[in-house]
């Protein structure tokens, strides 16, 4: 799949954290639920469909927040199965409320594969940039020979 980059990394960086918490059962009721932590649901919410993507149209995030066609896809997936949650409870609904509805553990899976997909695709942009890099430094290697009295060469030496 084409790798179609980030035009907006930083944007990326509030993406990626969104999607594994969608995809984390245990962090939803360890973070969400106490109200002295900053990141609940709603929060969330606001960063996949307004700030930094649309879950609803993922589409034209392709290139700024999303790498591939694979995550696109995903996040349409993710968007529409999130708003079935939401119209199943209630816009206004806690976050409780939210956690204990039926098709609950649907924004679970599809979050869960969505983050995969995500660290995946991070990780190999990663290491490719980082082979990039390595071979920009890297030297020819030389080879001189050691020179015997007569002025043949008789041995590679160590590189110098």
């Amino acid at each position: 799949m084409t790798d179609h980059g980030i035009e907006f990394p930083v944007f990326r960086l509030h993406v990626v954290p969104a999607v594994l918490a969608l995809a984390s059962p245990s962090w939803q009721r360890d973070v969400w639920l106490r109200p002295e932590e900053f990141e609940d649901l709603d929060y969330v919410v606001n960063v996949l469909f307004d700030d930094f993507c649309n879950a609803g149209d993922p589409t034209p995030w392709l290139g700024k927040s999303l790498r591939t066609e694979e995550e696109v896809a995903l996040m349409k997936e993710l968007g529409e199965v999130y708003s079935t949650v939401q119209e199943e409870v209630g816009r206004g609904a806690s976050d409780d409320v939210y956690l204990d509805a039926p098709a609950w553990g649907d924004v679970i899976a599809i979050a869960a594969r969505l983050a995969q997909v995500m660290v995946t695709n991070d990780l190999r942009a990663a290491a490719l940039v980082h082979e990039q890099l390595n071979r920009s430094r890297r030297r020819p290697r030389t080879v001189s020979y050691t020179r015997t009295t007569s002025g043949q060469p008789c041995w590679p030496s160590p590189e110098t």
